[in-house]
């Protein structure tokens, strides 16, 4: 009997362990969104690793952020990386001008209406989401500052490289 409650215990140990030590990752919510060469879905992009970054025209830290977002999509976009940028203004023509100024080599999206931010629970702007190969939320990045950069590039290629 003692040989039986020891084999029940050590199953029972391996379970907890077992179950305890997995993460459930937390889904990104899913849109489809319109860009400028068509319709913008995060399911298109299933197996890259996704970048979604929050703007506005008139966010100041937005046009930091969009010399930084160009440099990753250049340096990693062969390595299966994405960048999305979904902007929030309410007049697509304010977005329009600012690109004119702040030229981006990712893709860009439009919600006027403001349903994605919902989804995501954005609070402040820009804020990014990095989205891993299967689908999994792995970070969260509110703001923008120059000298966050080298850590979010090594969230990124930390994220490619799993």
């Amino acid at each position: 009997m003692f040989n039986q409650l020891n084999k029940f215990t050590t199953v029972i140990t391996f379970l907890i362990i077992t179950f305890s030590s997995q993460s459930f990752a937390q889904k990104a919510p899913g849109f489809t969104l319109d860009g400028d060469s068509g319709k913008v879905a995060l399911s298109d992009h299933k197996n890259k690793v996704v970048y979604v970054d929050f703007w506005a025209s008139w966010c100041k830290p937005c046009r930091k952020s969009f010399t930084f977002m160009n440099d990753m999509q250049d340096r990693y976009g062969k390595k299966g990386f994405k960048i999305i940028a979904i902007n929030l203004d309410s007049e697509r023509s304010a977005a329009k001008s600012f690109l004119k100024k702040n030229p981006a080599k990712f893709t860009i999206a439009y919600d006027s209406k403001g349903k994605t931010p919902e989804l995501y629970k954005l609070k402040v702007m820009p804020t990014s989401y990095l989205i891993d190969r299967r689908g999994n939320l792995v970070n969260v990045h509110k703001g923008f500052k120059n000298q966050q950069t080298a850590k979010l590039e090594k969230l990124i290629v930390q994220t490619l490289n799993k």
